[in-house]
């Protein structure tokens, strides 16, 4: 199928690096092949363009676009991009992908599995050339408390609960989870927080939620409770981190995502002996599910010229 040149031209824009972006414009153009995808250093398909798909974008590269419609994000964050002042005020489209929660439940249980099952104190024996066996607790005595209950902290829940662990909940909106004790507002969690054994944080980046992995909320943690954080990096208060875990208040931190990324080489998280780091792994973005999305979501524009719903700016998600 030839693309219909009648129509105006899609707009691939990226940070990415040359290889991934190229993959990324092969991949959109065989999905959807009566499309035009253009470049940004295309003048006129930039002044042309109603619709913009990102990943990670050039601050200020939407603002050239004078007839952009809305905005559709190959990620499911999109903190980075509203955090551009130049963004055009049109509907911005972050992932929602039944595949990404998937993935990252399955990171969840991995994370909290590695913690439950004391693998950093065997992984540090291995090291010093120790064998020594430790009573294992079973999971049912074991509570995890999740922070964020969208749809990725929905199936880590139920992951969770079919290992058989206690879980409980913390979000905004205090919305209703299967078999979860559900949580909202400061008070209630500082009470959640002193029944947690293992923390894992799935929130979005807000600015009520930027520095929650903070002092204040390691204090509320029984010694020795662990750390999963595959939200933000910026979630984490780096100095009350390695505080915690210096004293032993915290027992140990699963990392997926930090405040720059790739991690420095020399930075001080690397060789820490109570942090596991993950590349930003947690939950990788499908491509083929990624693609039946946008062009699902582009598709039905074109049939009906409604400008699909997008995120609440001023929640940040």
């Amino acid at each position: 199928m030839a693309p219909d040149r009648t129509r105006p031209p899609l707009l691939l824009v990226t940070s990415l690096e040359p290889a991934d972006e190229a993959a990324w414009r092969e991949a959109l153009s065989r999905a959807m092949p009566d499309e035009t995808l253009a470049r940004p250093d295309d003048p006129e398909a930039v002044r042309g363009a109603e619709i913009a798909i990102v990943a990670n974008p050039p601050p200020g590269a939407l603002a050239r676009m004078p007839a952009l419609r809305w905005i559709h994000s190959l990620w499911a964050g999109v903190d980075r991009l509203l955090l551009d002042a130049t963004l055009p005020t049109v509907p911005v489209l972050r992932l929602v992908d039944p595949a990404l929660a998937g993935a990252m439940a399955e990171a969840v249980a991995a994370a909290v599995l590695h913690l439950h099952r004391d693998f950093p104190r065997y992984a540090d024996q291995q090291r010093r050339h120790v064998w020594i066996q430790h009573e294992a607790r079973p999971a049912q005595d074991r509570t995890v408390t999740l922070l964020g209950l969208g749809e990725m902290g929905r199936a880590s829940a139920a992951v969770l609960r079919a290992l058989g662990f206690p879980v409980q909940g913390w979000s905004r909106s205090g919305a209703a989870c299967p078999g979860v004790a559900v949580a909202s507002g400061p008070d209630v969690l500082a009470r959640a927080l002193e029944r947690t054994d293992i923390l894992v944080n799935l929130l979005p980046l807000t600015a009520e939620t930027r520095g929650i992995l903070g002092h204040d909320t390691f204090a509320r943690l029984p010694r020795g409770a662990g750390l999963v954080n595959f939200g933000r990096g910026a979630h984490v208060v780096e100095d009350d981190l390695i505080a915690a875990l210096d004293s032993g208040h915290l027992g140990h931190a699963v990392l997926d995502v930090f405040a720059t990324e790739p991690l420095p080489p020399g930075h001080r998280l690397w060789d820490h002996p109570g942090v596991t780091i993950l590349p930003h792994v947690a939950a990788p973005t499908s491509r083929a599910s990624a693609l039946a999305i946008v062009a699902a979501a582009i598709r039905s524009f074109r049939e009906t010229g409604t400008v699909p719903v997008g995120v609440d700016r001023a929640r940040g998600y």
